[in-house]
């Protein structure tokens, strides 16, 4: 088996311990790139993708590129969809993501716009 980098040790271990927790709760998951973060509620026990925002989206754009007042209104736009599909708490899954700027940024938006976790 091949050596698993320090991003996928990471984004083992946050998966392994939001799976010990049980699924009850749907699953805020975050992907980070250069330029872009992008945000989903999934619900895996249904399997399917209940609210999701990111910075590619026309009205953010005009936040200024990738920065965290644009993680931060991605934020609060996912947790604005989510309330209005049920959802109210959330797991936070940061993938292998460490949990600053952008991704933090974006966490606290999703808080700021009512979702709990």
């Amino acid at each position: 088996m091949a050596k698993l980098s320090l991003f996928d040790q990471r984004r083992r271990r946050v998966r392994t311990a939001l799976r010990a927790k049980g699924g009850e709760r749907p699953r805020l998951s975050i992907h980070r790139s250069s330029q872009h973060i992008y945000a989903q509620v999934i619900d895996d026990a249904r399997g399917i993708t209940v609210a999701a925002a990111s910075t590619l989206e026309k009205d953010v754009r005009d936040v200024t590129g990738a920065t965290k007042d644009a993680a931060a209104e991605v934020g609060k736009r996912l947790a604005e969809r989510a309330m209005a599909a049920g959802v109210s708490k959330v797991v936070f899954d940061r993938g292998g993501f460490l949990f600053h700027g952008r991704v933090k940024a974006l966490a606290d938006g999703a808080r700021e716009g009512g979702l709990e976790f």
